[in-house]
């Protein structure tokens, strides 16, 4: 069967077929929906033989369930009588043994009918229907982002919303795999108790009622998811899976007793037979010892006259052999005596043995460092020798450097004598300006006088010439002999002059 094939549909159609015919007539607490749910519950929980039964543990599981999902309390003493009683006579109950079991309200004393088919469905959607959590929640919408209230219902590998509880008018799925993830969100645009479901092509953020429904959501979807990704089947089914087994086992364990048992029961068996056979051969090994106790007797007063003469006889060589163990004693004394100072010599061997190995260690270290001495010794010679010929080539040129500058002392003396030379002829010259300067003076001071009496005598006569008088003369360039008697192109060029000499005598 693969596909969409609808389970419970095939299950309705085997109900049609056999509960007319099977189904108690008595009166039931539940009705038929209910009792056919019940029916396919004993289908899943039931054994894989044929007929078909319900084992004793199976059926408490069912109990505890609907009691739970009722919310009174499990009573265990009540259920262990109920086994007792159940053992007694078969192994389990059937399907319709079963269904009247829960009509009868033996274990829903007080529940009113409505209460004990809320359980019933409960329990029929999450081992039959694999629902793992449904309820109300907010879900905000993908394309007018506003929130409405979705009916939620959480199976193993989907999350599908209604419009309301009665899964008439479906909205969507939510496909969850081993990708899927969900966290938890702050309150925010006035909604809380926030939470955010992310798959591959979507995500979806709904708003529980409280903190703890949100809290029991977001711990169901993890564990579905957890379980998607390791591959495991439900919850209720692995734990199916692992009620059977256990049972197989302890059955197993039993059946291993029981063959034990009777193992060791025909081994006591045999252990009695050789019991009465030992017991037949320890009374006739009694007879036999009665008849060797008179034959013991006899032979007892024989060996004890026997005994005596042998006793004296043992005295004197006792007697002997003390004698040779007090010899034997003070030689064994003198031996242990020189063993006693043997082995204080091998003591002492042994000390001067250990001082000599000391020595020789001792000596090896001395040697050794001797020799790391004698190495860094060469290395320091090597490395003085080196920073002496390091010294004489620094002598060496420092002795080259003093023969050059003597030199170059002797150079700038001579050159100093012939400024000195230079500077005489320069005074000479500077001497011979004047002289010039004051005849210049005087030719011009005369020629001053006789210009401005000549303008007089103009300007008296005619009144209307002006004559144009020389301008005044440049500034006297001062020396440190006083005013120089030459311009200063005039300077310049000597200046040349006496540069250009001094460079020609370095």
């Amino acid at each position: 069967v693969q596909g969409n094939f609808d389970k419970v549909e095939f299950n309705r159609m085997c109900w049609t077929l056999c509960a007319k015919k099977n189904l108690s007539k008595s009166p039931l607490l539940i009705s038929d929906e209910d009792a056919f749910k019940v029916w396919v519950i004993f289908n899943f929980l039931s054994e894989d033989k044929y007929p078909l039964i319900i084992v004793p543990e199976e059926i408490e599981y069912l109990l505890k369930k609907i009691t739970e999902a009722m919310g009174a309390g499990w009573q265990q003493e009540q259920f262990d009588h109920y086994k007792i009683t159940l053992n007694t006579s078969r192994e389990g109950l059937s399907a319709w043994e079963l269904i009247d079991l829960i009509g009868s309200g033996q274990f829903s004393k007080g529940m009113d009918r409505q209460t004990v088919s809320m359980a019933i469905n409960e329990v029929f959607n999450e081992l039959i229907l694999d629902v793992l959590k449904q309820g109300y929640m907010l879900k905000k919408g993908h394309k007018r982002k506003n929130w409405m209230e979705r009916w939620f219902v959480l199976k193993p590998n989907i999350i599908s919303y209604y419009v309301s509880e009665d899964l008439k008018d479906k909205k969507g799925d939510i496909i969850l795999d081993g990708n899927c993830c969900v966290e938890a969100l702050p309150d925010r645009d006035g909604k809380k108790c926030l939470f955010l479901i992310k798959c591959l092509d979507k995500t979806f953020e709904i708003s529980a009622s409280d903190k703890k429904k949100k809290q029991e959501w977001i711990q169901a979807i993890q564990t579905t998811v957890n379980l998607l990704r390791a591959g495991s089947p439900p919850p209720h089914k692995e734990a199916r899976q692992k009620r059977k087994e256990l049972r197989q086992k302890l059955l197993a364990e039993q059946e291993e007793l029981e063959r034990q048992m009777k193992e060791l029961q025909a081994a006591n068996e045999n252990k009695q037979k050789e019991l009465e056979t030992v017991r037949k051969q320890l009374e006739a090994a009694a007879a036999r010892a009665a008849e060797e106790e008179k034959k013991r007797l006899q032979t007892q007063v024989e060996l004890q006259d026997r005994f005596s003469l042998e006793l004296e006889r043992e005295k004197m060589v006792r007697q002997k052999m003390e004698e040779q163990v007090a010899q034997k004693s003070s030689e064994l004394e003198q031996y242990l005596q020189r063993v006693r100072e043997l082995e204080e010599m091998y003591k002492q061997l042994q000390e001067a043995l250990e001082d000599e190995k000391q020595a020789r260690q001792d000596e090896e270290t001395v040697r050794k460092l001797q020799a790391r001495l004698l190495e860094e010794e060469s290395a320091k010679r090597a490395e003085l020798e080196k920073w002496h010929l390091q010294q004489q080539q620094t002598i060496q040129m420092t002795e080259a450097e003093k023969q050059e500058l003597e030199n170059q002392r002797i150079i700038k003396e001579q050159a100093l004598q012939v400024a000195m030379q230079q500077l005489k002829q320069l005074e000479l010259e500077r001497k011979e300006a004047l002289e010039q300067y004051e005849e210049v003076k005087k030719k011009l001071e005369t020629a001053a006088n006789n210009t401005k009496s000549w303008k007089d005598k103009v300007a008296h006569h005619e009144g209307l010439i002006r004559l144009i008088e020389p301008g005044s003369k440049n500034p006297h360039l001062i020396t440190n002999w006083g005013p120089a008697a030459f311009t200063e192109a005039e300077l310049e060029q000597r200046q040349k002059s006496w540069k250009g000499k001094k460079a020609s005598s370095e």
